[in-house]
């Protein structure tokens, strides 16, 4: 980090920035002096709260090498993923409104082009940028819109497994005239990354190939005459040879790709040479830069796991001097005990996550139980059909993943698991509102796309001590399952509880008033509804779910036909979820439902925010809940 006292005396740069063409007037000095002042920002952001951050020192030269290069508003720019956005957004006419960030009505943390011009796509999800830059170059090129124009694509190495990516590589040749993919690469995901690929990456950042010296070496083997068959390929094999040895991106060339470094990621001189070279080649070009994660602040590039995202600190310029300490025990926390423990009792139990062990909180489990922990990277699609496989065989896999994530692998939880009739467990993190994270990462549909696979269970625990429950009958059940819940503090729901018993719900509260059927986590909501409209004479029954399907029709279907309200609740999709669940068993069975009334999230994305504040907004808090009964009651009670 810059030194404070000698950047006090001068103007700062930053708030000069009112747009990318203000950083054509700074000599290579200033644009140092520059990152440094963003690397400054990103600091003072997380000292008030929590925040994508070493990802996002990363780039802070890359970025600001990129609009020095290119005109962003005539040339396209997609980041992937877009966490690493923030540099960006400080560019490009934001800087007044960043502190705002991640907050309820300020700036998105991911790329958002309602916010600005410069942003193309809402990114939030790895992998996709190469295939939606392809797409652009090909559309800019059929509509003639301007000859000269480029799109960059810039994409992590954690991101860049992701199977979309490859077969984007596949067509890039045909349609990427000028097209050009920049590879961050940091030896990291959100934990360090895993694969094949990886280690090919590393295998050529040590080889430090440039250009120059693999384009002398094939100059001068071309000017060898070939003297018949047996030399002809003793030449071919030295030429092979030339090639792996001095071509260190032979996989991107073979796929018809321009390979150029990989260069220093840091040196926003050299990164502005070889862009320039970039612009004057012809396309798809795949240039490789080396970043570390965490740049510019060492707590973050000596731990960027702990530093990705991490809680609020505070700093003494190179030092961290106070960290806030964790919140209280989540449900993710206690679906990792409840894996642990499954692991420790059953030796065909194995758990597989998608480059989220960090986000998972697996990291125990992956130390006490390596052979059974399965880290398949940013490859959603493929853990479901590794672990499809490994169920076929007569293990029990938990896919461990975020129900926003686990979308990708919506046709194979359809053709892998679900036809297929595996005993697949999956183990849905993040179901419902993830708060600041915004509409990319809320894991809202995961009971409408689940349910309607058949030989699904679709399960969702009212509290902490349905999850206990749910995984070990889960492990037992022999077809799939699923369990989703909430990015939010577990909760333990007092009194006494009914032992889970496949399709049967359990009611907690007794009342002739109506009933409130929550399917869910937001179940101690409802409860405290129920109390509240208890003070005003208005008796609820209230009713667990548990299971989404199957539904409790035995329990639901007479409270429906008896009780004059009945209001359905749930933090997921209106559409095809629980609420609908409900109605379609009543329709089925032919009984009058137009005195429910259905509480989740509407059919439109709800932006950021504290999850608090955003189920308040949607009705899906105490008091949200309580207002709608009233409504419906005939003895309404102002609160």
């Amino acid at each position: 980090m810059p030194d404070t006292e000698t950047t006090s005396v001068r103007p700062a740069i930053l708030p000069t920035i009112a747009s990318p063409r203000d950083l054509d007037a700074l000599s290579l000095v200033e644009t140092e002096r520059l990152a440094g002042e963003i690397r400054d920002t990103l600091c003072n952001l997380v000292s008030s709260r929590s925040a994508h951050f070493a990802s996002n020192l990363g780039v802070v030269e890359l970025c600001l090498a990129l609009h020095q290069t290119f005109d962003f508003l005539s040339d396209r720019l997609i980041w992937d993923t877009g966490h690493q956005i923030y540099p960006h957004k400080l560019v490009t006419g934001r800087f007044a409104q960043f502190e705002g960030i991640r907050t309820k009505g300020g700036l998105m943390g991911y790329p958002n082009p309602v916010e600005s011009d410069y942003d193309l796509f809402v990114t939030g999800h790895a992998g996709s940028s190469v295939a939606t830059a392809l797409g652009l170059a090909s559309g800019d090129d059929l509509l003639r819109a301007h000859e000269n124009r480029w799109t960059v694509a810039v994409i992590g190495d954690g991101a860049f497994p992701s199977g979309v990516v490859y077969e984007a590589l596949n067509n890039a040749k045909a349609h990427g005239r000028r097209l050009l993919i920049v590879l961050n690469d940091n030896k990291m995901s959100i934990c360090p990354r895993v694969g094949g690929v990886a280690d090919y990456l590393d295998r050529l950042r040590i080889s430090r190939v440039y250009n120059g010296a693999k384009t002398e070496v094939q100059r001068i083997l071309q000017q060898i005459p070939l003297l018949g068959d047996p030399t002809e390929r003793l030449l071919a094999q030295v030429k092979e040879a030339a090639k792996v040895g001095l071509h260190g991106g032979m996989f991107f060339e073979d796929l018809g790709l321009r390979y150029f470094g990989p260069i220093d990621g840091h040196n926003i001189g050299l990164m502005r040479k070889y862009l320039r070279m970039c612009q004057k080649s012809d396309g798809p070009i795949l240039l490789h830069v080396v970043t570390e994660k965490g740049h510019g602040f060492q707590p973050a590039a000596e731990d960027p796991v702990t530093f990705h995202a991490p809680p609020q600190f505070r700093r003494d310029v190179d030092r961290v001097v106070e960290m806030k300490k964790g919140g209280s025990r989540t449900y993710t926390h206690a679906a990792s005990e409840a894996i642990h423990e499954a692991l420790g009792g059953n030796d065909r139990a194995t758990v597989l996550t998608a480059a989220m062990c960090q986000g998972n909180k697996l990291e125990k489990l992956r130390d006490d139980f390596p052979t059974r922990f399965f880290d398949t990277g940013i490859c959603e699609a493929h853990a479901v059909c590794f672990a499809a496989g490994q169920a076929k065989v007569g293990m029990r896999p938990i896919v461990d993943i975020y129900s926003t994530f686990l979308q990708r692998a919506f046709d194979h939880i359809f053709q892998e698991v679900s036809l297929q009739d595996l005993p697949v467990t999956f183990m849905l993190d993040r179901g419902g509102l993830a708060g600041p994270d915004g509409p990319t990462h809320h894991g809202v549909f995961d009971l409408s796309y689940m349910r309607i696979f058949p030989n699904m269970v679709v399960m969702a625990p009212g509290d902490e001590h349905d999850l206990r429950q749910m995984l070990p009958f889960a492990l037992k059940h022999d077809h799939p399952c699923s369990v989703r819940y909430p990015k939010a503090t577990a909760v333990t729901v007092e009194g006494e509880r009914t032992p889970l018993e496949l399709g049967r719900a359990e009611v907690l509260r007794h009342g002739a008033d109506g009933a409130i059927l929550c399917g869910g986590a937001l179940l101690p909501e409802c409860l405290a509804a129920a109390d509240r409209l208890a003070e005003q004479g208005v008796a609820m029954t209230v009713v667990n779910a548990r299971f989404v399907k199957p539904l409790d029709t035995q329990t639901i279907l007479p409270l429906i036909r008896d009780l004059p309200l009945i209001v359905t609740v749930e933090e997921g999709a209106l559409a095809g979820g629980f609420g609908s669940a409900v109605l379609e068993a009543a329709a089925d069975a032919g009984v009058n439902t137009h005195h429910v009334r259905r509480l989740g999230i509407p059919d439109s994305y709800v932006e950021h925010g504290e999850r608090e504040e955003l189920l308040s907004g949607l009705g899906l808090d105490a008091a949200g809940v309580t207002r709608t009964c009233q409504e419906l009651s005939s003895r309404t009670v102002p609160v």
